[in-house]
């Protein structure tokens, strides 16, 4: 195939995920303040989107408390830059199986399902310009964890965020996610722009090998906008590829703790290296007023 890269490429920074990464990093924010900071500085380094989720600020354990995305929403909207904001949608859908002989009942440390309106109910309220909609079931990691999206309940969760006027982003961690992310376009479900987030590297979903992420690719229709990152230890090498294979880019520490070989890092030094990248490769970095373009997106 030919060389399709992307010349103008926006940068999303994932903030501080939901992961039990906060014992391995001190630079992980937890608190909804630090969470806001945190972000705030990722834009100043070069992200156009920031991606949030919360974490309870006794424990740093993964939330859902709207009082927590509220307050991360209001200080990052009052802040003195400019940044689209894009919360997760992708808790609620937790479930732990008891052991390999008795898979029921389910263990209840760690299971945390929820409904299709409770599971956005922090979207309604903050109403971001763009939320994700995990758009599958995968087993995720290790143990008796599954990652939980029926279709019934993608279809509703879609169908929620549409009718809030918040772009949903897609996140695709496997060939059959984006399968039924079409169907939910072809549905109506989801609107045009779309967005998608391929999420590679992720056990046990789509590895990261370049032959899977340009299959992953070569099936994302022509008029959606996507973007792509890895984990670990191909993180940052992800931006690259990226930005090759035609999307734009997403680092953080969500996704990775190290800025290079045992060097921990911040959210804006990932970004930092993450916009070098780019600009090496002969791209230019785009701003959230170029994103809101391009994805008609509402600022509020």
């Amino acid at each position: 195939m030919p060389l399709a890269m992307n010349r103008d490429v926006f940068i999303t920074c994932a903030v501080t995920g939901a992961g039990d990464t906060v014992s391995k990093s001190s630079h992980v924010p937890i608190t909804p303040k630090q969470i806001a900071e945190s972000a705030i500085d990722a834009a100043k380094a070069g992200a156009a989107v920031v991606h949030c989720h919360v974490r309870d600020p006794d424990t740093g354990a993964a939330s859902r408390r709207n009082d927590l995305y509220r307050e991360v929403t209001d200080r990052i909207r009052s802040a003195d830059i400019d940044v689209v904001l894009n919360l997760t949608a992708g808790m609620g859908g937790d479930l732990i199986f008891g052991d390999v002989e008795s898979p029921l009942p389910l263990n209840p440390k760690g299971t945390d399902m929820a409904g299709a309106t409770e599971r956005v109910s922090h979207v309604a309220e903050c109403l971001p310009e763009i939320c994700t909609l995990d758009c599958g079931t995968m087993n995720f990691n290790l143990g008796d964890y599954v990652m939980t999206n029926t279709p019934a309940m993608l279809r509703a969760m879609a169908k929620k965020m549409t009718d809030l006027g918040v772009r949903p982003e897609i996140e695709a961690f496997d060939t059959g996610h984006l399968w039924f992310a079409k169907q939910l376009a072809e549905e109506g479900l989801i609107e045009d722009p779309v967005l998608i987030q391929l999420c590679m590297g992720i056990p046990w979903g789509a590895p990261d090998d370049l032959n899977t992420f340009m299959a992953m690719v070569n099936n994302v229709p022509q008029s959606w906008t996507f973007s792509a990152f890895s984990i670990g230890r191909n993180a940052m090498a992800y931006p690259a590829a990226a930005v090759l294979a035609g999307g734009n880019v997403r680092v953080g520490l969500e996704d990775n703790l190290f800025v290079g070989k045992g060097q921990l890092a911040t959210n804006a030094q990932l970004v930092e290296k993450a916009v070098q990248v780019v600009e090496g490769m002969g791209a230019r970095i785009i701003g959230p007023e170029d994103v809101r373009k391009k994805l008609k997106l509402t600022k509020r």
